[in-house]
């Protein structure tokens, strides 16, 4: 195998089979990380370049310029993307298919959201509200001192949920179907619309396309991160749910298929509500609604029609399904992967 087969399927799933595997045992190790920063941090960099160079003038200009700093972005992240490829192709067959392996685990975060949001979970239960407030601050952007306790267990659950599907399925889809330039080139977009893609008026113009584009290339993955949660919600229901029944009763692949078909489509979001909907429904809640941003209402729809009284233990719930959805994952990349070499 030379390294041009490295880029295409079935070769990019076992890529990504291996990948998901590396990254849910190590995560990103710290060390590397003080080392050499992480690829997300390079791409932001680049993004803030961007953005200081070419975001002045009028709305139509920074619109324009927006669509230059994105067609940059991914100039600049695709070449050395297909570059680093290449390089691993001289390593032969299967020691191309390690290092590919070994760089594309940088790209989902699986470990690195489980571990953030149970850290929620744990600092209420032994600091309190403060404590509560604080972690959950790491990981959403409303803000923490209008929150109660229900509130933040509401939104770390949602932060898991829709983490799930833009920093961990979209990836992984992205890489199978185009090994490290697909993802590579993904993590860029999704970069740019989380750095400049709000509706600021700085941002408004110059990130609309980097906005736009992140709807479009996370449309697959949220409807997939649903489909993993129903499945999950199901395995869990058929074999005790590790432990949900004490905890607050058994997930449900029926409520959960349910909520997606009515809520996620609610949503301001055109991906966010489908994972929401579906982690509301399989554990019986009641997810997004009303939240503050900067001191402004913004009047979500509920996703799913349970209990809004999440409390720690539904954290725990949330994560176990999470695992579960997470093992899916990675045995459908494992199944493509051999089906794909088979055929």
């Amino acid at each position: 195998m030379s390294w041009t087969p490295l880029a295409h399927p079935p070769a990019t799933f076992a890529v990504l089979a291996l990948a998901l595997a590396i990254e849910a045992a190590a995560g990103y190790p710290d060390a590397l990380y003080r080392a050499l920063g992480h690829p997300v941090t390079w791409i932001g960099r680049l993004i803030a370049a961007l953005d200081r160079g070419l975001n002045r003038g009028t709305s139509g200009r920074r619109r324009a310029m927006g669509v230059l700093a994105l067609v940059v972005l991914l100039g600049t992240v695709g070449a050395a993307a297909l570059a680093l490829t290449a390089l691993a192709g001289l390593a032969g067959s299967y020691g191309g298919l390690l290092l590919l392996a070994l760089l594309c685990a940088s790209l989902p975060a699986q470990r690195s959201l489980h571990d953030h949001v149970a850290a929620v979970a744990r600092a209420l239960r032994n600091e309190g509200l403060a404590g509560g407030r604080r972690a959950v601050s790491m990981i959403v952007g409303r803000d923490p001192e209008t929150l109660d306790e229900a509130a933040i267990c509401r939104a770390a659950i949602e932060s898991l949920a829709e983490n799930f599907s833009d920093g961990i399925v979209a990836p992984a889809v992205w890489i199978g179907l185009g090994g490290l330039p697909g993802g590579a080139l993904y993590k860029a977009v999704n970069t740019a619309d989380s750095m400049i893609g709000h509706r600021t008026p700085r941002h408004e113009a110059f990130g609309w396309a980097a906005a736009r584009l992140d709807d479009l290339v996370n449309l697959p993955a949220s409807r997939l991160t649903a489909g993993l949660i129903v499945a999950a919600a199901g395995l869990q229901g058929l074999r005790g749910g590790a432990g949900a029944r004490s905890a607050g009763g058994l997930p449900s692949a029926r409520h959960a298929l349910a909520a997606v078909r009515r809520d996620a489509r609610k949503h301001r979001s055109p991906n966010a509500g489908w994972p929401e909907a579906a982690m509301a429904g399989a554990l019986g809640l009641a997810l997004a609604g009303p939240r503050v941003y900067g001191g402004t209402v913004v009047a979500d729809a509920w996703m799913g029609d349970g209990r809004s009284a999440a409390a720690p233990a539904d954290i725990e719930r949330a994560l176990a399904l999470y695992r579960t959805a997470c093992a899916l994952l990675w045995g459908l990349a494992l199944a493509a992967a051999g089906g794909g070499f088979l055929l």
